[in-house]
């Protein structure tokens, strides 16, 4: 799934999941149930060779950026 802004999935997130496709720091990728195997942020990947965190996985999260380098990935 590929978006110009933030990605909002109300379900599981499996898969890729690239936000701000343009350029947009400020997107995010909300979703009820993470499993991705990458995300992006505004061309900063990703992805999940190894089980995700356990505060995070399967759960609510969000994903951003911060410092316009770096994915955060926070527990909702």
């Amino acid at each position: 799934m590929i978006a110009d802004g933030s990605i909002h999935v109300y379900a599981p997130l499996k898969g890729r999941a690239l936000a701000g496709a343009r350029g947009d720091v400020t997107a995010r990728i909300f979703t009820t149930h993470l499993e991705a195997e990458l995300v992006s942020i505004a061309g900063v990947y990703r992805t999940f060779d190894t089980a995700l965190d356990a505060a995070v996985a399967k759960k609510p999260a969000q994903i951003r950026l911060a410092d316009a380098s770096q994915i955060i990935i926070e527990s909702l």
